[in-house]
């Protein structure tokens, strides 16, 4: 898809309503503007508050992978209640310290 679009005063351009449409990008967002190799690339950047910012780390969002992958391999275990998931994870704690040595 391209679509030519002129540069207006104060060095301002619209983006046509089919490349907002097809990206999702509503007024208030913010795009992030970037050259590469002698290009103008723009990033439509989605913020979120301070308080959900732990959930887009890094880290969380390679848990969160790694347990979508486990779901979908059947790697899940179920229990009738509280206290019997609880006990699972006590054994499988005591045995990986029985495993690498650490009683």
């Amino acid at each position: 898809m391209s679509e030519l679009v002129q540069i207006r005063k104060k060095a301002q351009l619209t983006l046509p309503a089919s490349v907002r449409q097809k990206l999702g990008i509503e007024e208030g967002d913010f795009v992030d503007v970037q050259i590469k190799d002698g290009d103008i690339v723009l990033k439509v950047m989605k913020l979120v508050s301070k308080e959900q910012a732990w959930f887009w780390t890094k880290r969380w969002q390679n848990g969160e992978r790694e347990a979508e992958e486990d779901i979908l391999n059947g790697r899940v275990n179920k229990f009738e209640n509280s206290d019997d998931a609880i006990a699972f994870l006590h054994k499988k704690s005591n045995k990986k310290k029985t495993d690498t040595g650490d009683v």
